[in-house]
């Protein structure tokens, strides 16, 4: 990546101090809330090398602290993403079929219409994305010219919205935009995170073309983070609740995924006592009620208020990024207990059927 050099512009209102890199603008760095550990070690060391990797894996591939990220195995042909139609955005994603984050780069290509080829990866030895230093999913994989590897979901939806908006930029420089920056969390791990990640790079003509008003770019951004920063973390104390809810989470895995039968039957019954005790300290450590039911009700109606009664998403007729983001996390859940209860105590119900017939409709 090229270096950028920056000068100092005056304020914005709304965004704060912004920085102008060519003919951008750049907001200051998103700082976000690391993510915590993984839970398990100390039964991993316990465990023997197989048991300590599949529980390692299930883990993982549930997302811990993140979210709900089922290994589920997508039975897709894998391609490369130079068999997609020339001259057309390649695109390759690297995915657990269920993981929160990868369901919003779903969603968002999906809306967007735009092709793609899923690669699942194995969430105990990921051989699939052995070829990466970065670790975790989703990866995209994109070629508009030139090979380039995109990680972190909203830094590949905001990366990718905004080279559908401006073909100004390469989408490599545009990646340049959101640089990694090294940070370490509050039991000293260090983690990677990504600077502007919520802003689409965008010049003031195309900003006004897309947002005619500042506050909605504002509203965007805001619950787009929300979606990151508070939505996600409900699902896993939800989907684990009980041990029943556990055990059928788990089932789940084993049924649609890529396990032997002896894995399976570790990775089933182990796993989910593991997890029932994994979401009581996710609960503590997210400060939620004793009945998780109660934050995630809330959460979901705190969306559909945001939303309001005058329009039929967030972004107005048409879903926007915010829209997409919440809708992704929240069809993890889809045939489990925490979804049907959400569907039936919140008002969630109008604003979910509508996101599903207008991806559907994009899709088909």
């Amino acid at each position: 990546e090229r270096p950028l050099s920056a000068r100092p512009q005056p304020k914005m209102a709304g965004a704060g101090r912004v920085w102008r890199v060519g003919a951008l603008l750049l907001p200051p760095a998103w700082r976000l809330r690391a993510p915590g550990r993984a839970f398990g070690t100390a039964a991993g060391r316990r465990a023997s090398s197989v048991g300590g990797r599949l529980m390692l894996g299930a883990a993982f591939a549930l997302g811990g602290s993140a979210g709900l990220c089922l290994a589920a195995r997508q039975r897709l042909r894998e391609h490369s993403a130079a068999e997609l139609p020339a001259g057309r955005l390649q695109l390759t994603l690297y995915q657990y079929k269920t993981c929160p984050f990868c369901s919003k780069v779903r969603a968002f290509l999906d809306y967007h219409g735009l092709p793609y080829e899923i690669v699942e990866v194995n969430p105990i030895m990921r051989k699939e994305i052995k070829f990466s230093s970065y670790r975790k999913v989703p990866i995209l994989l994109a070629n508009a010219g030139s090979p380039l590897q995109l990680n972190d979901s909203s830094v590949i939806i905001s990366a990718i919205k905004t080279y559908l908006i401006s073909r100004r930029n390469s989408l490599e420089e545009i990646v340049s935009f959101y640089p990694p920056v090294k940070t370490v969390t509050e039991k000293g791990k260090e983690v990677l995170e990504y600077e502007n990640k919520y802003w689409l790079m965008l010049d003031e003509k195309e900003t006004k073309r897309v947002y005619p008003v500042k506050e909605v770019r504002v509203e965007e951004m805001k619950w787009r983070k929300w979606a990151d920063d508070w939505l996600v973390h409900l699902i896993s104390p939800n989907v684990y609740r009980t041990p029943k809810e556990a055990l059928a989470s788990f089932d789940y895995i084993v049924r649609e995924g890529k396990f032997g039968t002896l894995e399976g039957l570790f990775a089933k019954y182990v796993g989910a006592v593991a997890m029932f005790f994994v979401s009581k300290m996710l609960k503590k450590r997210h400060q939620l009620r004793d009945d998780v039911r109660e934050d995630l009700y809330e959460a979901v109606n705190q969306w559909v208020k945001a939303v309001g009664k005058n329009r039929l998403f967030m972004g107005g007729n048409q879903p926007n990024l915010a829209d997409l983001a919440v809708y992704g996390v929240l069809r993890v859940m889809e045939g489990l207990e925490a979804f049907d209860d959400m569907m039936v105590h919140t008002n969630i119900q109008p604003w979910y059927q509508r996101m599903e017939e207008v991806i559907q409709k994009t899709v088909t």
